[in-house]
């Protein structure tokens, strides 16, 4: 039975996870692993993102619909404005209807790779909001929008990207999900100007766990997240120690999802980076009624 996140977060406080697809089919095995080891936390939803590349889109459907008919999971499929035409975009939006996906979130997508700018491609739709207004006239599907509690790299300044946001929600977005930060302050701060901008759809924080001092440093550089000096100090501590960067990682994430849920948030979304030790773990460390793997 399909249903509509928007109508869950309607009910109760949301544990989600974020997957993606692997650029060779060999790897699909692994994704689902990830799947079945977290499966036992109960996410109320699992997300998989879209491929920049025309074998890791199709990879994209396939695991989404497989996660949908034989995990049993409620799967919300990311969709990008990237290398694809409307037309396009409509069709991989009927096939995912077709078997059974409720929910999109709607995402511009980043310039391939060695670009700078994002370019649409003739017939294309050039801002996410086309593709939120596209989906929200032409399917029933609930619609995810991201935000960015730092601004998003491309936008001149809060103000601004904040507007960007606004526009998102009036053309259709039922919910945000923020990208990653280490910093609750951010986050709260973020949602006091998205109330006084008259957003009022349910925002989730999204929670990247640190797997290794350098892999986190490439991520937060590339969305333009700050890591907190302290942070920092002890990701220098560990930067040639995967472990014990892991094991920072679970503590920081712990801590910062405890403080958010005391918050009132209305979920947390993990990037989970088809690992699932770190977020098993920090599940493990919270015990959430519903989701501590033992109920």
């Amino acid at each position: 039975m399909s249903v509509k996140i928007k109508d869950i977060l309607n009910n109760i406080r949301t544990i989600s996870c974020e997957f993606f697809p692997p650029r060779a089919e060999e790897g699909i095995p692994e994704v689902f692993s990830a799947v079945d080891r977290l499966k036992a936390y109960r996410p109320d939803f699992v997300s998989v993102t879209y491929g920049a590349g025309g074998s890791t889109r199709a990879f994209t459907e396939r695991i989404t619909s497989e996660m949908k008919q034989q995990a049993d999971l409620e799967v919300m499929a990311h969709l990008t404005c990237v290398g694809q035409t409307k037309e396009e975009i409509h069709s991989v939006l009927e096939r995912l209807d077709q078997t059974g996906i409720e929910n999109i979130i709607a995402l511009r997508g980043d310039p391939p790779r060695g670009e700078t700018d994002f370019v649409p491609v003739e017939g294309g739709f050039q801002h996410a909001t086309e593709l939120i207004e596209h989906i929200h006239n032409n399917f029933q599907m609930g619609v995810a929008a991201a935000c960015y509690p730092e601004g998003h790299t491309e936008s001149p300044n809060l103000s601004a990207d904040l507007d960007y946001v606004k526009q998102k929600v009036d053309k259709g977005a039922d919910f945000l999900i923020t990208q990653l930060f280490f910093d609750n302050s951010d986050f709260f701060g973020f949602l006091d100007r998205a109330k006084n901008a008259g957003i009022d759809v349910p925002i989730i924080p999204g929670l990247l766990p640190i797997l290794s001092a350098p892999q986190i440093r490439r991520f937060a550089s590339m969305c333009g997240a700050s890591i907190p000096p302290d942070l920092d100090r002890q990701l220098d501590k560990c930067a040639d120690d995967d472990q014990s960067a892991r094991a920072l990682g679970i503590e920081h994430a712990t801590k910062q999802v405890e403080e958010l849920w005391a918050n009132g948030v209305p979920g947390i979304h993990f990037y989970v980076l088809n690992r699932s030790y770190s977020v098993s773990k920090i599940l493990d460390n919270l015990d959430l009624p519903g989701h501590s793997g033992r109920d």
